[in-house]
């Protein structure tokens, strides 16, 4: 059978609802964690979420029938990834949070394809520079300084905001890492993201004596935020992103990346009240055309021929 080299159709009915759910998922986590600042410190939300999402991941790798990965090499890899994937960004959101409205950190997570590919055409792998991703990549660029304008007075350039933007750029270090370290194991996307998942939560319960010894306030909000943040937006969502990249392949799977902006902002007006100013939006919007430019490639010659589908390993993390 025939397929095109484009990609495959993404418009069924049970792809457009568990994208629908996933962006729900990972935009509503910027909601989770405001609330449950209200109770818990940044290093608390991290470690609670990281254990959380690692034994929803263990029991669906063990319900697979699939095991940790067995050589010590990829576990030291994934541990880095732990590092920059999970920990530091999970716990800088939360920082950042403490003063940066929730709608404001789901726009600037919305960043990270901008600073993978600035980061790959630093290091010399990104080998696609074609002039509309350099374009994508200045207008995001625009987009973040709207966002932050450092020229006003009631803009947002401030510690939380910058540590937002920190937590994005470090998403992206992970993705460059394990692409040249991971990528080609034949390792599967349950099999890396609970392996990164079970790091970083050793390595943020390292950092509780240290960064989160506050005391917790034993309320119901903060407590139930972190439990849906950490069972559903991180790994029930993490396995709805697999079952997608499955159906559809990974490209496609990147699409929800757009929608989270959108319901981060969405949520945080409508359950926080929190007011987006016209500058954000315009800001948001800036990003959003600067990232879509950043995705394009150029036009793969057709095919006549049946194309092989390569199992995918590497996944979007959030």
């Amino acid at each position: 059978m025939l397929r095109e080299a484009k990609g495959v159709d993404v418009n069924s009915s049970g792809t457009l609802v568990r994208m629908g759910a996933l962006a729900l998922l990972w935009g509503s986590s910027f909601l989770w964690i405001k609330i449950a600042l209200t109770g818990l410190s940044p290093v608390q939300i991290a470690f609670a979420r990281s254990l959380l999402g690692a034994l929803v991941l263990l029991v669906v790798l063990r319900v697979s029938g699939q095991r940790l990965p067995p050589d010590r090499r990829s576990r030291l890899h994934l541990l880095v990834a732990a590092v920059f994937g999970s920990a530091v960004p999970f716990a800088l959101f939360a920082v950042g949070e403490q003063t940066v409205d929730s709608g404001v950190a789901g726009v600037l997570n919305a960043t990270t394809p901008l600073w993978a590919l600035g980061l790959g055409l630093a290091l010399g792998t990104e080998r696609q520079r074609n002039p509309a991703r350099l374009v994508g990549l200045a207008l995001g660029f625009v987009g973040v300084l709207l966002i932050f304008a450092p020229w006003e007075r009631a803009g947002l350039a401030s510690w939380g905001a910058l540590a937002c933007l920190l937590a994005a750029a470090s998403y992206a270090v992970c993705y460059a890492y394990i692409g040249r370290t991971i990528s080609g194991r034949g390792l599967t996307p349950v099999q890396i993201s609970s392996t990164q998942l079970i790091g970083a939560a050793g390595l943020t319960g390292l950092a509780v004596p240290v960064g989160g010894l506050q005391p917790v306030h034993a309320s119901w909000a903060p407590l139930a935020a972190v439990a849906v943040l950490g069972v559903f937006g991180t790994g029930v969502a993490f396995v709805l992103n697999y079952r997608i990249i499955e159906d559809e392949g990974a490209t496609n799977a990147t699409t929800v990346g757009y929608l989270l902006p959108v319901v981060s902002v969405l949520l945080g007006a409508v359950f926080l009240d929190e007011a987006i100013g016209t500058r954000v939006v315009i800001g948001m919007a800036v990003v959003l055309v600067g990232v879509a430019l950043t995705r394009r490639r150029p036009a793969p010659a057709a095919v006549t021929a049946a194309v092989p589908v390569t199992p995918v390993t590497l996944t979007t993390l959030k």
